[in-house]
């Protein structure tokens, strides 16, 4: 059962990789890429991550697909003319994607199984810490620098994001926070004395 879960799991994730690239409509790529990190996440619950996999459903398929379907969906983004100014680039990602192609085969070619791997995988050693424990004391204790400084990348490429994509529209009326702060309240506001029956 287990080895029919794999090949399926397999599959799917391959199935589901491949349409994401060369699927036409961005809601479909969507899609299969949400089916490729669910076939992902029940690959590593059969290798016995399942904190690790559901960790990919929660963040992944639950937050960061989710968020991509509702920008493609909701903003309006000519993609005809996104396509043919791709079109322009793609002797360069020709050449970049046989450039990878040729690592990936090289990297295959010098593949060498650790002293011992078989043994452990027929034989697991059974530790006293679960997977997630075991996990955290790697990513907080042995990589705690490493995990940090990861975390600071990712800070920056936010940063960097959001300065790029940022246009200051004059049509757009934006809060003046020190315009608020510094405003005189004998100036901001007006007592009216309204007699009865009267109005404004």
């Amino acid at each position: 059962m287990s080895v029919f879960a794999f090949y399926l799991f397999a599959i799917s994730a391959i199935t589901g990789g491949l349409f994401t690239v060369i699927s036409r409509q961005p809601v479909h790529s969507v899609l299969w890429l949400i089916l490729a990190f669910l076939s992902s996440a029940g690959l590593f619950v059969l290798l016995g991550a399942e904190f690790v996999a559901m960790l990919l459903v929660i963040v992944y398929v639950g937050a960061v697909m989710v968020l991509f379907l509702f920008v493609v969906m909701m903003l309006d983004v000519d993609f005809a003319e996104l396509k043919a100014e791709m079109a322009k680039f793609m002797p360069l990602a020709l050449l970049i994607g046989l450039v990878i192609l040729m690592q990936l085969v090289m990297a295959y070619g010098a593949w060498d199984s650790a002293h011992g791997a078989s043994e452990l995988l027929a034989n697991p050693i059974t530790t006293e810490h679960h997977n997630t424990e075991a996990l955290g004391l790697i990513l907080y204790d042995q990589y705690f620098l490493l995990f940090q400084l990861a975390g600071l990348i990712l800070l920056v490429a936010m940063i960097g994001a959001i300065v790029l994509t940022l246009r200051h529209r004059k049509d757009v009326k934006r809060q003046d926070i020190l315009g608020q702060m510094f405003r005189d309240p004998a100036e901001a506001m007006e007592l009216k004395d309204v007699k009865p029956g009267q109005g404004l």
